[in-house]
């Protein structure tokens, strides 16, 4: 599988993290005082963009970001692939199967990446752009932020966006989106109130962290408060029909479970500004579903659909020799990606009672053999990933020392004592030459004999009250053939060690509404990898919506990793933020709820020879439908030689 690109978490903080090692939560108490005091003292800070510490790459009169190209011509269509089915254009609703790019039609007050990426501008992390606003204004101590909005903006029926649309959006969310998000933000965002039309005002609680208020309310998508009114649609219910936008493109037309094209809107209210210069420059986004990836791949060499981000390493390795490749039709890329690989692996669901013993996890773990699946199933094209932060500085290596270890030691016996004394959990080694490791079976083995599982007549292991372990690990029927016979493979492992381990191939849709209910004791899923800190950590990580927060679907709730979380939430400065997450990125591994496989540090695509992009690309995005373009004269040689229609 190929490594897909982080989703970044929204994220910052404002006390110091030295004081609260010295002094504890007194100190933090005294320091928000004062942030309080300071903005009572009146200092307003306005721009036209956001960071956390206030530095911005790109001045109040940039005229693009640097990476795109700002002469780059508009036109053509890039067209896709998506797997299984849909059966709503609402993708906000934890109902149904949303559409591909669904939400793409959707702008927020600050300038969002369209698709994929770790955010916008790509070349740059933790920034944000004016975009349905113009500039904003907040206090020092970040307890309000008012912006400023562009009165020009319209929705795609030519009606004004305004201050009103962005409060009923944000209410709309707390009211009817996901409970992990409205239970999150109401804690923290206490009012938001229209001025005027075009001027909007957030209000947000004492005593919190400042980190992922401001970016938080300015990333939220704005819907038409008229529209919904009028068509007494819901948030939380899935529909075919899309609630109109205020963004580049709009849907143009679909057939279910079959396509989706979107079209660029030629009256776009924003093509003037400098934030979107060189970008949006399809007239069309076409994509097209299928059962599963072989009918995918194939229909792509059949030039159904032109452009194709590889995930299957087989493939890769032995499918791109077909005829579009050898003419020159198609062109193969390994492309360069600046971010930590997605944490992705099995996930374990900890709600499981069976599951809840660690030392039974880690039996399991050593199921999995990625020496054997690199070189058997995957050409050898892969490297194990050991840390939700694989590369980052802040990855954990070895036993913790100087203020990591220091923010260790001042958490008392919260902090497993093999923390503190063992080296950073790493990924198990395997033999290659055999799909099960014999030195890894019999360390499993013995752990499930700690764990009281222990092995009956029948091979199978048992509990006191003679119960199977029993692991169930569904798979979506569109999953690709070799994820398929990796899970095949490590669920025989299992049975060798006296697991009752079965697994399924389940259709897309009933997939989706497994993974919503938790209706499994494995799943293969991801978290985020965390290039910075801020509340969102908690919404992944943290135990307040464990119980059924979608973005956490091991159900990991622990005190510890809440409070590292929340130490992370009070640095000011960027050293000791890493150094908090060093330490979330060690007790994460710690806790192994996660086995962890494999991952590319590329991304692979291919694609009809009609497309151009920036060179060198930005690091936190690839970018295909934000800044790549159409090049008429290569599309017309494509389709006079027969390679499209």
């Amino acid at each position: 599988m190929s490594r897909t690109r982080v989703q970044a978490v929204e994220i910052q903080g404002f006390a110091h993290f030295g004081r609260w090692l010295a002094a504890g939560a007194a100190a933090v108490a005294l320091m928000i005082a004062g942030q309080s005091a300071r903005a009572e003292e009146g200092k307003i800070i306005q721009s036209h963009g956001y960071s956390y510490f206030g530095d911005l790459s790109y001045p109040k009169d940039y005229t693009h970001f640097n990476y795109v190209n700002p002469d780059a011509p508009k036109g053509g269509e890039i067209a896709l692939w998506a797997p299984g089915t849909f059966d709503s254009m609402n993708p906000y609703s934890r109902k149904g199967r949303a559409g591909r790019y669904s939400w793409m039609m959707y702008e927020s007050l600050l300038g969002e990446a369209p698709a994929g990426g770790a955010g916008l501008p790509a070349d740059v992390y933790g920034e944000t752009y004016g975009l349905l606003a113009e500039s904003l204004e907040y206090d020092e101590g970040k307890t309000w932020v008012i912006f400023h909005m562009r009165p020009e903006a319209t929705f795609s029926d030519g009606s004004p966006v305004t201050a009103h649309d962005v409060v009923f959006s944000h209410n709309l969310l707390l009211e009817q989106g996901l409970p992990s998000y409205a239970q999150a933000v109401k804690k923290r965002v206490l009012s938001s109130e229209a001025l005027d039309d075009h001027t909007v005002k957030f209000t947000f609680a004492e005593g919190i962290s400042r980190r992922s208020l401001i970016d938080q309310v300015g990333g939220v998508p704005v819907w038409s408060k008229k529209w919904f009114e009028e068509t007494g649609a819901r948030l939380d219910e899935p529909r075919m029909e899309a609630s109109i936008g205020s963004a580049p493109y709009m849907v143009d037309s679909y057939d279910v479970n079959r396509r989706i094209v979107y079209k660029r809107n030629p009256d776009y209210w924003g093509w003037h500004l400098p934030i979107n210069k060189g970008r949006h420059n399809f007239d069309f986004i076409r994509i097209e579903y299928f059962a599963d990836d072989s009918a995918a791949f194939e229909a792509f060499k059949a030039g159904e659909y032109t452009f194709r981000a590889e995930g299957n390493s087989k493939q890769w390795a032995t499918g791109y020799d077909f005829p579009g490749i050898q003419k020159g039709w198609v062109l193969k890329e390994e492309l360069p990606d600046g971010t930590p690989p997605t944490p992705n692996g099995i996930v374990f669901n900890l709600g499981k009672k069976d599951l809840q013993d660690r030392r039974v996890r880690e039996a399991i773990s050593l199921a999995y053999n990625f020496e054997w699946t690199n070189e058997s199933l995957q050409f050898g094209l892969f490297k194990q990933r050991h840390s939700f932060v694989q590369g980052a500085p802040h990855e954990a290596i070895g036993v913790p020392e100087g203020k990591e270890r220091e923010l260790f030691l001042s958490l008392g016996d919260l902090v497993p004592e093999e923390i503190l004394s063992e080296p950073a959990v790493m990924a198990h080694e395997s033999s290659p030459k055999r799909e099960i490791d014999r030195r890894n079976l019999r360390t499993a083995m013995a752990l499930l004999d700690e764990a009281g599982w222990d092995v009956g007549d029948d091979g199978m292991r048992r509990n006191a009250a003679g119960e199977t372990l029993k692991i169930n690990f569904p798979l979506p029927s569109s999953a690709s053939g070799t994820l398929g016979a990796f899970v095949e493979v490590f669920i025989q492992n299992l049975r060798r060690m006296g697991v009752d381990a079965t697994t399924e191939k389940v259709d897309p849709a009933q997939y989706t509404l497994r993974e919503r209910d938790r209706d499994y004791d494995l799943v293969f899923d991801n978290y985020v990898a965390f290039l910075d800190t801020g509340t969102g950590l908690h919404q992944r990580y943290g135990s307040a919506e464990a119980a059924f927060s979608l973005f956490n679907p091991a159900g990991l709730a622990s005190p510890l990793v809440d409070k590292i979380i929340d130490i992370s939430l009070e640095t000011e400065t960027s050293e000791d933020r890493d150094v908090a997450l060093m330490a979330l990125d060690r007790v994460l591994r710690w806790e192994r709820f996660m086995i962890p496989v494999w991952y590319n540090d590329s991304t692979w695509v291919a694609y009809y020879n009609q497309y151009e992009y920036p060179k060198p690309l930005p690091p936190y995005a690839l970018g295909e439908l934000d800044f790549w373009w159409f090049n008429a004269d290569k599309a017309a040689k494509l389709k006079a030689e027969g390679a499209l229609r």
